[in-house]
Formats: structure tokens, sequence, C-alpha cells
């Protein structure tokens, strides 16, 4: 994409709809501190992980120098930024905004088969999809997509095509963490058993027979976010069957095939349930 004409002209027109702006220099990276704010000796500006407000009047501290005020946008304190700067980006969060930047065809191809349609940008290699609510940040969600939204900044590369669309829950799942696995021997399948001495619920065989298919199905037909989806579905598993011992091997292979079926590792599968049984306490 070309260097933005203007840069200012173009801030002060998205800061009257209310999307908060910053400049970005060459390199389209965000000015740096001034020697007043480095290394956050000011104590940081609001909204950002370091306490206390920075008053700072330059265009320090990325994405949290993103403003909708016209009087900051025009202040002297921001006119050799903008002399500089190359482009704008603006804080997707802050304008209640989500933008999801797909770096290249494979990633497109996969937001088209998975996820709502929505506004769409054109970008240097792909496109960013901009739906309507925020969210937290997270790079590399997928291969070739980033999560842009609240404490990120996003170029601002036009209007876009298409109607803005709610975010879906698609795209918040894609942010969600695990645990991360704690250290520990390797494991046989009989090890991932829970082995528990509790009361059993289960009336009939019928019912934990029925508690496995429904989560091979919910693995099979996970359309995104597969790493979170075979998470949760581990999690509800052992929540409900796994603490009266009645999960066999086989049980524990249905759902692993089902999950390396979607491209899952088996040593995935294995974190994903010790993490399952971890944040469960067994």
């Amino acid at each position: 994409m070309s260097e933005t004409p203007y840069p200012q002209h173009t801030a002060l027109s998205l800061a009257a709809s209310g999307i908060p702006v910053l400049p970005l220099r060459r390199g389209k990276v965000p000015f740096g501190n001034c020697p007043a704010c480095a290394d956050n000796a000011c104590g940081g500006r609001p909204n950002m992980r370091v306490p206390g407000p920075c008053r700072c009047p330059s265009v320090c501290h990325a994405w949290a120098a993103a403003t909708t005020d016209p009087a900051v946008i025009v202040s002297p304190q921001w006119a050799a930024a903008w002399r500089r700067a190359v482009c704008v980006a603006y804080h997707p969060g802050g304008a209640g905004l989500t933008v999801l930047d797909l770096d290249d065809a494979d990633a497109i191809t996969w937001a088209r088969t998975a996820l709502p349609a929505t506004r769409t940008v054109p970008t240097t290699r792909g496109e960013h999809w901009i739906y309507q609510g925020a969210m937290p940040s997270r790079n590399a969600v997928r291969p070739g997509v980033d999560i842009k939204s609240t404490m990120s900044y996003a170029r601002w590369l036009g209007p876009g095509n298409g109607t803005m669309t709610a975010l879906p829950d698609a795209v918040r799942s894609l942010a969600v963490k695990e645990p991360s696995p704690p250290r520990r021997a390797p494991q046989t399948l009989s090890g991932l058993r829970t082995g528990g001495q509790g009361e059993c619920p289960h009336r009939t065989p019928v019912f934990l027979e029925r508690g496995v298919a429904m989560a091979e199905q919910r693995i099979t037909e996970a359309s995104s976010a597969v790493h979170a989806t075979v998470y949760r579905t581990f999690l509800a598993v052992l929540s409900r069957h796994g603490r009266c011992g009645c999960l066999t091997d086989d049980h524990v292979t249905r759902l692993f095939t089902a999950a390396q079926a979607k491209g899952e590792t088996l040593r995935h599968c294995t974190d994903a349930w010790t993490n399952a049984r971890t944040t469960l306490g067994m």
C-alpha cells in the first residue's frame, strides 16, 4: 500500500468519526517515547499495563497515544511527528472495533470459510476484516492471522468494502489461551485416565457413551479455533465423567482420534488433556 498523503488531514477526519488516531513513522511503526517517558519512567498513560497517568503532550506510548481530540492532533507537540509521518494508525479497541489481520491468501481462504462476512480492507499482502466489538489483541492465533483490538494499533488503509458485522464468538475464541502444561514425566495413554474413586453418576452405560459421542462430534464439527475447541471439550468431558473412574482407554483414544483428525498433534492432545485435569484439580 502507498504511503498516506496529508496524514494529519486523514487523522482529523477519522477523529471526527470517533476513531482514536496516531501517526506512524517510516517503517510504519509508532514514534518512540520522549526522554522524560523513556522506559515508562513517567508511569505510563491510562489503560497501559503500568500504573499511573502520563500527561506528556508528545506522541508517546504507541497505541496509548491514540486520540480523538483535534486540539491534540494539531498541537505543536505533534506537528513534528506529522511532518515525518508516512501513514495514520488507529486504536481499534478504542473505537469498539476488532481487526482480523489476514496476512496471506491461505488466511483469507480460511476466513471466508470459517467466519461471517464483514467489512474488508485490502492490505499489501492480504486483507483486514473489521468487526464491530472489542476484544483482547493477540498475534499469531493461527498461521497468517493476528487480532488487533484493545491495546494494539492498525494502519488506516481506507474505509473498506462491505457491511460491518458484530464480532463473532469464532473470533473471540481465537484469543483463548490454554494453561501452560506442567512439567511432568512422559505418560502412557492409561496414565491419562483419572482413576477417580468418586460416586458414579452413570445410571446406564448409555449416559457415558452419549457424552463421549457428543464430545467427538463437537471436535469433528469445529470449523475454527480447533485448539480451543479441543481443550474446552476435554474440560467438559472430565468435569462430567472424570472423577468416578469410568473413562477407559477406549474413550480417551476416541477423543484423541477426533482431535488428531482435525490436525492436532498427539502432544497437543496430551497437553490439552493434562491442562484440563489440572484446571479441575484432578
